[in-house]
C-alpha cells in the first residue's frame, strides 16, 4: 500500500499533515519533522485498526439488530 503524506505550514507556525487516502488521518506538529512522524503512526494504527476489523466482520455470519 502506497500512501501520501499532503504539508502544509499554518499561519501560527505549526505544520500540518495528512494522509490522502485515509480520511481524517491528520495532526499538526510543531515541527514537519514532528508531523510526518505522527501522521505516519497514526496511519499505521488507522490501517492496522481496519485491517483487524475486516478480519473480523468477514467471520460473522449472522448480524442480530
Amino acid at each position: 500500500m502506497q500512501l501520501s503524506i499532503e504539508l502544509d505550514r499554518e499561519e501560527d507556525g505549526r505544520w500540518i499533515a495528512e494522509v490522502l487516502e485515509l480520511p481524517g488521518v491528520m495532526v499538526y506538529g510543531s515541527t514537519r519533522d514532528q508531523a510526518i512522524g505522527a501522521v505516519e503512526r497514526l496511519a499505521v494504527e488507522v490501517v492496522a485498526d481496519g485491517s483487524l476489523m475486516a478480519n473480523c466482520l468477514d467471520r460473522v455470519s449472522t448480524w442480530h439488530l
